[in-house]
C-alpha cells in the first residue's frame, strides 16, 4: 500500500513529527516548505519509500556552500565581485573587448587578486592581436580597474573584484596549500603606495557614472540633430 506522505512517525522516544507533503509539481515551492529532519533509520527508509527515484545517502556530512567546492579541510577558492561594478562596466564600455579582458582577468586572478598573465596569452585565449590587447587594457587601467605590477602581472582593485582564497595543488616537492588574503590588508597596501595613481589607491565608480551620463546626453544630441536633419530634407523634397 502507497506511504501517506504526510503521516505521523515516531523520531526519537516520546516525540512524533509530521513530514508535510512535498509540492512535486512545482519544486521551486518546496523551498519554502519547513521539513522535518530525518533523525532514525525509519525515517531515512519513509523518504526513501517516497521518492524512489532518487539516491539517499548517508556517507558524508552535508558542507557548507561555496563557489568552488573542495575536499573538507581544503575549501575550495571563492571571489567577491561588486555588482555594481559589473553594472557600471556594461555601460560604460562601448566595445566588447574590455569586457572581455575583464571576465578574463577575473576568472584567472589568483588569492590576493593578483593576474599572472602576458598580454600574447591574453590574446591567445581570446584570439585577439597583442595590439589590440594592449590598447584595450590601457583603457582598463585608465580607470583604476587594475594596475600592472610587473610585466605579465596585474593587480585587481579589491573593491571591484578579488579573489580571497585558493586551493593550491601539490607540485613536485611543493606540498598542497590553502592560501588566504584578507580583502581588507590589500586595500591598505594598496592604499599606502604613494607610487600609484590616486584613481587606484581611492577607486570610485563615479567618474565612470558621470563619462556614462556624457555619453547618452552626446548620442542624444546625435540622434536629435540626425532627426531634424531627415525633417528637413523632407521638407526641401516634398
Amino acid at each position: 500500500m502507497p506511504t501517506n506522505p504526510a503521516r505521523r512517525r515516531r523520531s526519537s522516544p516520546g516525540t512524533t513529527s509530521v513530514q508535510p507533503p512535498l509540492p512535486l509539481a512545482d519544486p521551486l515551492s518546496a523551498l519554502s516548505s519547513p521539513l522535518t529532519p530525518v533523525r532514525d533509520l525509519e525515517g531515512l527508509d519513509e523518504l526513501a519509500e517516497r521518492y524512489p527515484d532518487r539516491k539517499v545517502s548517508v556517507s558524508a556530512r552535508h558542507k557548507p556552500l561555496e563557489i568552488y567546492s573542495g575536499k573538507a579541510d581544503q575549501q575550495g577558492s571563492f571571489s567577491l565581485d561588486s555588482q555594481e561594478f559589473f553594472l557600471v562596466i556594461a555601460q560604460f564600455f562601448r566595445e566588447a573587448l574590455p569586457l572581455r579582458i575583464i571576465i578574463l582577468m577575473i576568472a584567472c586572478q589568483r588569492a590576493g587578486g593578483q593576474v599572472e598573465l602576458t598580454q600574447e596569452e591574453m590574446g591567445t585565449v581570446l584570439d585577439i592581436t597583442r595590439p589590440k590587447i594592449n590598447d584595450a587594457l590601457q583603457e582598463i587601467m585608465e580607470h583604476g580597474i587594475v594596475y600592472k605590477v610587473r610585466p605579465g602581472v596585474y593587480q585587481f582593485n579589491p573593491p571591484y573584484s578579488y579573489r580571497v582564497a585558493e586551493f593550491v595543488p601539490a607540485t613536485g616537492e611543493q606540498p598542497a596549500q590553502m592560501i588566504r588574503v584578507e580583502q581588507a590588508d590589500r586595500i591598505s597596501e594598496i592604499r599606502s603606495n604613494t607610487a600609484l595613481p590616486e584613481r587606484v589607491r581611492f577607486p570610485s565608480l563615479e567618474a565612470m557614472r558621470t563619462a556614462i551620463e556624457e555619453l547618452r546626453r552626446a548620442r542624444a544630441e546625435e540622434r536629435a540633430a540626425r532627426r531634424k536633419a531627415r525633417q528637413e530634407k523632407g521638407r526641401t523634397t516634398s
